[in-house]
């Protein structure tokens, strides 16, 4: 049987849509540009994102300054619904010369950040965590950075059993002043990392440039995890107590903690693909694991390198299959206590 058309229902629909197609640009919400520093048109931005997800576009390589809190720890409102940032090259950041410690933005469960060519700088919260950013809800950064934000945790993000994305994004310059995660702490959450850097970040205790604990998931493709550094375990990567880690292609070179320079994992899983871990550095003495020290887990490899870190690439002896290193020198230290997160 044929199916037959009639042409007044079919006229009837593409007037439809063509009446959709022309609704006025307002009714299709379109972007608030906020000009150049000015935070109460902001503030109002934000908001009316909240309620309505009109996206925000910034000033062109603007800084806005804030030097008071907008809501209890935050600079800006919290994050409720959809909200859109896109700028090229605009940086959001707490001033300087603020009296009260803030961070940049919170995420609520609710509520979706997305960030496009923007950087979060200069967030302050040293008694509690996420420096620049707190995330509960969905975070995607593409094409900025988060930069020179420090926390107790998550210097520069927390994400607390949300779910994050960076793309093409730097992490740099951040500290955990306290305990965990001086770029970023992935509390039970999932984030995945393409491209850009993880770099310089400093943590008080362990992962200084990723903290992943506990029961989270982590996924690095194409990332340089480099100059970071932890007083305890996990310079590049703390990768701990179940905590799943993949990192393809990429490199994890230049970190330095007591114990795993450029990553530690313990009793969680590390699947590298086609990764560098070059040149990370353990303090800790001999057998305490300059690239890569695993305490009671599963760390594969597949492709790739493991090389020139110091005092050897992987502690203890053969717990990484595929990780060759010379006859260790001098007794071995014995395993670090396992910290009571």
């Amino acid at each position: 049987m044929k199916t037959t058309c009639k042409r007044g229902g079919l006229s009837a629909a593409l007037g439809l849509a063509l009446g959709l197609a022309l609704l006025p640009a307002g009714q299709a919400q379109a972007a608030t540009y906020v000009p150049c520093n000015d935070i109460p048109a902001l503030v109002g931005a934000v908001n009316q994102s909240n309620a309505t997800g009109a996206s925000i576009t910034l000033a062109t390589g603007c800084t806005y300054v804030l030097t008071d809190p907008d809501n209890g720890e935050n600079g800006l409102p919290l994050i409720t619904g959809t909200v859109r940032i896109t700028s090229n090259g605009a940086t959001i950041q707490r001033s300087a010369g603020a009296t009260d410690d803030f961070r940049i933005f919170e995420v609520a469960e609710s509520g979706t950040l997305s960030l496009t060519s923007t950087s979060v700088s200069g967030g302050k919260l040293t008694s509690t965590d996420g420096g620049g950013i707190l995330n509960s809800g969905t975070l995607r950064l593409a094409s900025g950075s988060v930069t020179d934000n420090e926390a107790g945790s998550g210097g520069g993000i927390y994400n607390q059993e949300g779910r994050l994305s960076l793309n093409q994004t730097t992490v740099e310059n951040n500290e955990a002043t306290d305990t965990y995660g001086g770029g970023i702490r992935n509390d039970a959450g999932t984030m995945t990392m393409s491209g850009g850097a993880l770099r310089n970040n400093t943590a008080a205790s362990d992962g200084g440039g990723l903290e992943n604990y506990p029961t989270a998931n982590a996924t690095f493709t194409g990332t340089t995890v480099t100059g970071n550094t932890s007083g305890g375990l996990g310079g590049g990567i703390d990768n701990y107590d179940p905590s799943t880690l993949r990192v393809t292609s990429g490199t994890i070179s230049n970190n330095q903690a007591e114990f795993g320079g450029g990553i530690y994992n313990s009793d969680s899983t590390a699947t590298l693909v086609g990764a560098r871990v070059i040149n990370n550095t353990a303090t800790g003495g001999p057998g305490s694991g300059g690239g890569i020290y695993e305490d009671g887990g599963a760390v594969s490899l597949t492709g790739g390198e493991v090389t020139g870190n110091t005092p050897e690439n992987c502690a203890p002896p053969g717990s990484v299959p595929g990780c060759i290193d010379p006859p260790q020198q001098g007794d071995p230290v014995p395993p670090p206590p396992r910290p009571d997160k």
